[in-house]
């Protein structure tokens, strides 16, 4: 495992000049902003409101005018995804530094985005944001010696869906999650689509494929839509993974495990499961990587 703030092969800690200085908001906790940089991207953490609204920006571009999802009332007139939660979250951000805008002038801009949330912050006031969907409580005090971080709102910008940005994202991901000494990486990981006919084969695929155990099982709050809509004989596993969404592949790829049933979220017009990664479970050769230098074979990229 590396040391916190040293540099991961290609990846170097600079200072950050992405915008004029604005008043920090954020208590980065002894982390750097800037988590590592590669050519012209860079991740790093959110400190200021503007860096916020840029990731808020993007989100509501990927899921509203992409993914058409509903906009809540005034999200639609300033173009960016609200959420009660993000005042709570720390936001992790890819910046392509090199980006133009349609003057053809220089102006560094948001391509990819995670939310994370803290469970001692949840602890403090606002819970969980899957809660609003899945009953977490009875794992969680199951698990009450550890540490867990809640994953949400993960987007990355249409233009720029490449494994370099992907990586930037995980591996920021990974050096927050080591330095908060987190346990468990928790949230809801939604598939396109309200008709769970439609998602009955990836659906069916991680019922019988990666269910969590027992000890980590989570059940929908209310509205529960059954996963194994298909026999078991009737999944072929690799069309199973096949029909999955790049991000659910990418997490079952690292060892993820999912609950019990899955909740129809109307406003984003997804099908929302939930995952449960405890990093102790996770193969030796992604964590090698993720500490590494950048160079990844394509194979186990998500």
């Amino acid at each position: 495992m590396w040391p916190i703030g040293a540099p991961l092969g290609g990846i170097v800690h600079r200072p950050v000049r992405l915008i004029k200085r604005r008043r920090v908001i954020r208590d980065l906790a002894g982390l750097p902003a800037v988590l590592g940089q590669f050519g012209s991207f860079e991740v790093r953490l959110a400190a200021t409101k503007r860096e916020i609204r840029m990731a808020q920006r993007l989100r509501y571009q990927v899921f509203y005018e992409e993914g058409g999802a509903t906009p809540q009332q005034g999200a639609a007139l300033i173009r960016r995804d609200i959420c009660p939660f993000d005042a709570f979250c720390d936001h992790l951000l890819v910046i392509d530094k090199e980006a133009r805008n349609r003057f053809g002038r220089i102006k560094p801009k948001v391509v990819g985005a995670y939310r994370l949330l803290r469970g001692d912050v949840a602890a403090q006031g606002p819970g969980f944001y899957s809660q609003r969907e899945f009953e977490i409580g009875p794992m969680l005090a199951r698990h009450a010696d550890k540490r867990f971080l809640e994953l949400g709102r993960s987007c990355v910008h249409a233009k720029y869906r490449s494994k370099r940005v992907i990586e930037l994202l995980w591996r920021g991901l990974w050096i927050y999650a080591k330095h908060h000494r987190i346990d468990v990486l928790i949230g809801c990981a939604s598939l396109p689509g309200v008709n769970p006919l439609a998602l009955a084969l990836p659906l069916s695929f991680l019922h019988y494929e990666a269910a969590a155990s027992e000890e980590w099982s989570v059940r929908p709050c209310a509205a529960r839509v059954e996963m194994a809509i298909l026999d078991k004989a009737a999944v072929d596993p690799r069309k199973g993974i096949a029909a999955l969404p790049p991000l659910l592949k990418g997490y079952l790829r690292v060892g993820a495990r999912f609950g019990d049933g899955a909740v129809i979220d109307a406003q984003f017009g997804t099908t929302d499961v939930f995952t449960i990664m405890p990093l102790a479970d996770i193969e030796q050769r992604y964590i090698n990587y993720y500490s590494g230098p950048m160079e990844m074979p394509d194979k186990l990229v998500a």
